[in-house]
């Protein structure tokens, strides 16, 4: 074992106390590095957002509003520190010569030199979009977006939980969480979506997930001004489709771990071209291939693992990569990176990805000890957190200790099938089940106040033990995940926390699952 030191982000280093930490590495096959702006956000000039600027604190959106509207010019830098929960009810328009704002979102619109980073306990933009228009040089760090929605109430950003167009050149958003709560049909549109005249972007080390749509790189087959994307350690977990789709841009994806994407993944159509180098990609379908269009793009494959995705048949509209995925173009980067091996990526991400995660990157550096399609990754391959995340446990034969909270407590969820009810894990009768309509699906324990849950019990009904593979325990109230795991579910227990709500997401299956008793504990 050996202890390399963990740096932030250099963006913000400068804002945030404790830039350097020390952290024990269990393997010598990683280590942690000094990260910074990545990929395509390095090219044009550059991205450093409002380095330089003066520093500010929001805790409302008016606040953030306020920060923009009171610089010198549309163009002085800046650097936001967001902590608190941003929403409908604290965000308004504010007037000025260096802004243009608007009510119901936070608006980033015909400025520069900005830098918006969450700090302290956390920033959560709430069923509330952030809308990058006609604007250049901005970086986003540290933040959860999440609950956007398109229609029902409250509508924010046409849905898009980031959405960048009109002329926007070098963005840099990293380590963000970008989540909904469904699909269209629940009202929710695209989680990071870029359409007319974007450029020199890159999401690195984010979380996309629970929603219809990841992303897309233009709006239609006609709107193939945007261009030069790059996309890197992120996760991209229970999604229909587009992760992303590309219309006409040249893309590069690298040490992404892609988690069941139900329908389709990369969607390279109109032209465009996608470099895919060491992803993982595992439970899902046609991840990689032109789809819904005859308008066909192109890619470049090498490194990548496939593991238990499935292919469709080629035909009209529908041109799959797979089963044996080979290039059928080349694609030349103009930047220098490093590539951690594909066996690497899904713990390696898990570990890094998404808000309050510490800012942690991999210096590329990790080489996996088995990289093979049907074998899991190495435990341990990359930098662990300073503070605790979610854990992998292993299920368990007999309940935790004490009452079983959810006896008497309400219950619901995102579908379930004909036949089964969500009250049936609450009700202590092992012979009753719910199952979702198909594969995956949430399942939730509520109260009407707040109760103390240190553990749970996933009983799986008779004949459906194991069937669950992986999933993720989510507090409701504020969107934390409370555990996750891919090795099956038991009796799991993470750090005792208050809530009201408590969401088991079902993210992989062997089938459909059948659970038969959601108990809660309190330790």
């Amino acid at each position: 074992m050996r202890r390399l030191p963990l740096r932030l982000h250099a963006a913000v280093a400068a804002t945030v106390i404790g830039a350097a930490i020390c952290v024990a590495l269990p393997t010598p096959q990683a280590s942690a590095a000094t990260g910074g702006v990545t990929g395509y956000a390095t090219q044009n000039g550059g991205t450093t957002g409002g380095a330089g600027g003066q520093t500010v604190r929001a805790t409302t959106g008016t606040a953030i509003h306020t920060a923009l509207c009171t610089r010198a010019s549309s163009s002085t830098p800046i650097i936001i520190q967001v902590e608190g929960t941003i929403n409908h009810g604290n965000t308004a328009k504010v007037s000025g010569n260096s802004c243009n704002t608007n009510a119901g979102l936070i608006e980033l619109k015909q400025i520069s030199n900005v830098t918006i980073v969450g700090v302290g306990s956390g920033a959560v933009f709430d069923q509330l979009g952030i809308h990058i228009r006609d604007s250049s040089n901005i970086v986003i760090q540290n933040v959860t977006v999440r609950n956007v929605k398109k229609s029902g109430s409250p509508t924010s950003n046409g849905g898009d939980a980031i959405g960048m167009e009109s002329t926007v050149r070098n963005v840099w958003v990293d380590h963000v969480t970008l989540e909904a709560s469904g699909g269209e049909a629940e009202g929710f549109d695209g989680l990071f979506d870029m359409k007319d005249n974007v450029q020199y972007v890159t999401l690195s080390y984010s979380i996309l997930r629970n929603s219809g749509r990841g992303g897309l790189v233009g709006s239609s087959e006609s709107d193939l001004g945007n261009n030069y994307i790059t996309f890197h350690h992120n996760l991209y977990e229970n999604l229909d489709s587009r992760a992303p789709l590309l219309r006409g841009a040249t893309a590069h994806m690298y040490n992404n771990s892609y988690m069941n994407l139900r329908e389709s993944g990369i969607n390279s159509r109109a032209g465009a071209k996608a470099k895919v180098e060491n992803n993982y990609f595992k439970d899902s379908k046609d991840v990689l291939g032109t789809f819904y269009t005859n308008e066909r793009g192109a890619w470049q494959v090498a490194g990548n693992i496939f593991d238990n995705v499935t292919w469709s048949s080629p035909g009209n509209e529908n041109y799959p990569a797979g089963p044996n995925p080979q290039s059928t173009t080349t694609v030349g980067i103009p930047y220098s990176y490093r590539l951690d091996g594909a066996g690497c990526v899904p713990d390696l991400v898990r570990q890094t990805a998404g808000a309050n995660k510490g800012l942690q990157v991999s210096d590329g550096s990790c080489t996996p000890q088995t990289p093979t399609p049907t074998t899991p990754a190495p435990t341990s391959p990359g930098p662990t957190s300073p503070t605790p995340g979610p854990t992998s446990p292993t299920p368990g034969p007999t309940s935790p200790g004490g009452t079983n909270l959810s006896i008497g407590a309400g219950a619901d969820g995102s579908s379930k099938a004909s036949g089964t009810s969500y009250g049936n894990v609450v009700d202590g009768n092992a012979g009753t089940y719910w199952s979702p309509s198909g594969s995956t699906g949430q399942i939730s324990v509520k109260w009407d106040a707040a109760v103390r849950v240190g553990s749970v019990n996933i009983r799986e009904a008779s004949g459906a033990t194991g069937v669950i593979r992986s999933w993720r325990l989510v507090n409701n109230d504020t969107g934390a995940v409370l555990a996750s795991g891919s090795n099956g579910v038991g009796v799991v227990s993470f750090s005792p926390t208050s809530l009201k709500k408590i969401n088991l997401e079902i993210t992989g299956a062997n089938g459909t699952p059948r659970v038969a008793e959601f108990e809660t504990y309190a330790g």
